[in-house]
């Protein structure tokens, strides 16, 4: 798989006319090949039966030309056999055969070998590209469901440095694939509560699953699958109802986002201050203003308080704990610590801000 172009994605942005290729199945063109080169036979044959008159065939007690003698010769002659017993011998039967059943030999040929060619070509070369790509398939991410929320994180995920070929897409519609492949994704089509499915997706091998289907039963019976398959993962779940949180996590998963309460939430701060609502939107929104971002913590930042750093720090994330900046508990950074900041988003979000780049981190391998 390769990145899609950036011209490409502008271009679409812009409003560029992109016809679709048909997509047919390899049975489909094999039979329509098939019935052109057997058309090619029948047309043959009528034009070297309705003028029998120019051929002669020399092992028969009748030189004449019968139909069931059209089908013999056409036969030999468009598989290139050539036995000689039946020959053309007037000047206009020796014309049709250089001008005509020698383009329609070639035609024939060509319909039929290089069919089969094209057939075996297509299906070894995919089954090629598929076996290299589970081969190169671990640590991934499985992005189950590409709708808008599926769409938007993997968006993130990019946007963080996630190369697009660590991305599997699991998705039953065919929308949904043909989006992920305009995205440059690869796509495993089918039901992602059934472990088959899952399986063909590398599940089993994948450092982190995002759930996003749009039916909460879907995503616990997809997040009990996925902790089944594999009891590393670690999996983000999407709820529409807050109920439902704790069921999800009690079926495995490590994070649940409720979407509803999100949207409510950030609709009351917009009533309540449009203006708190414009900055929280900001913070949501990728590419533009403020970013919210992980990152370590420095060997020159150590001892010292979150809020005496250039980011500004949030959270600090201590032995898998987080932590509000003001909590006493991280009051002195030390290593092995993180950073939760928010900053231009401009910057690279897992990055040190500019002039801190070329500093060690303070991690406890230290």
């Amino acid at each position: 798989m390769t990145e899609q172009p950036r011209d490409l994605t502008e271009g679409r942005e812009r409003g560029t006319i992109s016809l679709p290729e048909p997509v047919r199945s390899p049975w489909f063109e094999l039979s329509r090949r098939l019935l052109a080169a057997l058309a090619i036979l029948v047309g043959t044959v009528l034009l070297v039966y309705l003028d029998r008159g120019g051929y002669r065939d020399g092992t028969g007690p009748d030189p004449g030309i019968s139909l069931i003698d059209a089908i013999y010769y056409t036969t030999v002659t468009l598989s290139t056999t050539g036995y000689g017993d039946i020959s053309p011998v007037t000047d206009s039967a020796r014309l049709i055969n250089a001008f005509v059943i020698t383009p329609a030999r070639i035609a024939f040929l060509v319909l039929l070998i290089g069919t089969t060619i094209e057939v075996l070509a297509s299906q070894g070369r995919e089954m090629f590209r598929v076996a290299r790509w589970r081969k190169h398939m671990d640590h991934h991410v499985v992005v189950i469901g590409y709708g808008t929320k599926g769409r938007s994180a993997v968006q993130t995920l990019l946007n963080n440095g996630l190369e697009r070929e660590a991305i599997v897409v699991v998705d039953p519609s065919e929308v949904a694939m043909q989006d992920a492949h305009a995205d440059g994704l690869a796509v495993v089509s089918g039901d992602a509560t059934r472990r088959g499915v899952l399986r063909r997706a590398g599940v089993a091998d994948a450092e982190q699953v995002i759930i996003t289907t749009d039916r909460d039963d879907s995503n616990v019976l997809a997040t009990l699958t996925v902790r089944q398959l594999n009891p590393d993962a670690y999996i983000v779940t999407a709820v529409r109802e807050h109920e439902n949180s704790p069921l999800m996590r009690q079926s495995g998963a490590d994070s649940v986002i409720t979407s509803s309460d999100a949207v409510g939430r950030l609709l009351g701060l917009s009533s309540v201050s449009p203006t708190l609502g414009t900055v929280m939107e900001d913070l949501l929104s990728y590419g533009d203003g403020l970013e919210v971002a992980e990152r370590e913590l420095l060997v020159t930042e150590v001892g010292r308080q979150p809020q005496s750093l250039p980011d500004q720090v949030i959270s600090v994330v201590r032995d898998e704990k987080v932590y509000r900046y003001f909590d006493p508990v991280v009051s002195q950074l030390a290593r092995g610590d993180r950073l939760i900041v928010v900053r231009p988003a401009k910057e690279l979000p897992w990055a040190p801000r500019p002039g801190t780049h070329n500093e060690d981190a303070a991690t406890d391998d230290d």
